[in-house]
């Protein structure tokens, strides 16, 4: 292949034809915009969706990915715009590395983040795995984040529409996944614009709503999920203050989440109260006042580091953190313990830091993310 040629748009140097790309498609918009887009463009593509879990429940569910009419909606696009499309049953493996974890994280009194899991454990690591397999030069995926090249290699940038951002769900991409991975929506000002796309290309997902829930949790509703799996997770138990006073009785500690404070039951008090901590071993909410959510470091493991230096090579890296995907970017010290540990001292204290939630790294002035891991209790 002669090395003058110029880059395609997925940054090889040679003809899209000749560059086979895998999309992984959850039969949303997003993904199949980006099969769309690369088959018109003339890639050579091939559609992969992973059935996840029992999807029996729900085919008439609106709002969930990689079940039942998702993988129609997903086979439709690939007929639609003329290229292959395999559905490959993931259940079992994503039943072990996502759905077994989280509910074990629940009954610790921990917030966890399964779509992370899945990012890293399925997505980004098997069917990685099966792009290779099928000899793709990469595989592509509808993510709202950006890959840029970089002095040292590739990096990860949020997206260019900070609403639709996604980075808090990716921190943990490996740099060698990142080097094999492209998402070519993140350059995208909004998502009305990848409807339009979708629109263009005479997608019937176009209009398709976004994904809401947890694929795996009907409605929202993860106590129900928890008591499926792990029978008698939702023992009785009582309510203490921060002295260990019973205030009153809840229905499972599987039912609060740390800094909830309504539907506690407990009336009659001048100040309101919001759960500071779970004890799952006692049983025991254990409510306070809100200035007892305030929290300034935070104990952070399994670190994925994305920066070009090692993370052990300073003592102190001050950067900003994210300590839920709903919250903006924070001034914070973070302070190596070992390669995959830290101690995250937060410049302004945080309200509701929960083990379970992910701390995300991010550059103090720009939009690059230098990984992250994950909060846990001491």
């Amino acid at each position: 292949m002669p090395k003058d040629l110029p880059l395609n748009s997925l940054g090889f140097a040679k003809p899209p034809a000749e560059t086979r790309v895998v999309v992984a498609m959850s039969g949303g918009v997003d993904s199949s915009v980006v099969a769309a887009k690369l088959a018109e463009e003339g890639y050579d593509v091939v559609g992969v969706t992973l059935q996840l879990y029992d999807h029996g429940a729900a085919l008439a569910k609106k709002g969930a990915c990689c079940a039942g009419q998702d993988i129609h909606d997903a086979r439709r696009v690939a007929e639609e715009m003329g290229f292959p499309h395999y559905v490959l049953d993931y259940e079992n493996t994503f039943r072990e590395a996502v759905i077994d974890e989280f509910a074990d994280a629940y009954l610790g009194g921990a917030t966890p983040v399964p779509c992370i899991r899945c990012n890293e454990r399925v997505k980004f690591k098997d069917l990685l795995e099966t792009a290779k397999d099928l000899d793709a030069d990469c595989m592509a995926t509808g993510h709202y984040i950006q890959r840029k090249d970089g002095a040292a290699g590739p990096e990860l940038h949020c997206a260019a529409d900070a609403n639709r951002d996604q980075s808090y769900f990716l921190f943990s991409t490996t740099p060698e996944q990142l080097d094999y991975l492209r998402f070519p929506l993140g350059h995208l000002p909004s998502k009305d614009a990848t409807r339009e796309l979708a629109a263009k290309y005479g997608l019937a997902v176009a209009d398709k709503p976004d994904s809401q829930d947890i694929c795996f949790v009907p409605n929202g509703n993860y106590a129900s999920v928890i008591e499926k799996l792990r029978p008698g997770a939702a023992d009785p138990g009582d309510i203490v203050d921060m002295e260990g006073n019973v205030l009153g009785q809840h229905r499972g500690v599987i039912h609060y989440t740390i800094g909830q404070r309504r539907g506690l039951g407990i009336g009659g008090l001048e100040d309101p109260l919001y759960v500071v901590k779970l004890d799952p071993d006692t049983r025991h909410v254990v409510v306070g006042p809100k200035e007892a959510l305030s929290t300034r470091t935070i104990p952070v493991r399994e670190i994925n580091w994305l920066g070009d230096e090692p993370f052990t090579s300073r003592k102190e890296w001050h950067l900003k953190v994210k300590v839920r995907s709903t919250r903006p970017p924070r001034e914070a010290i973070i302070r190596p313990i070992s390669e995959t540990e830290a101690e995250v001292e937060l410049v302004v204290p945080e309200e509701g830091v929960s083990p379970g939630q992910a701390c995300v790294f991010y550059a103090p002035e720009d939009s690059r993310i230098f990984g992250g891991g994950w909060i846990y209790k001491k």
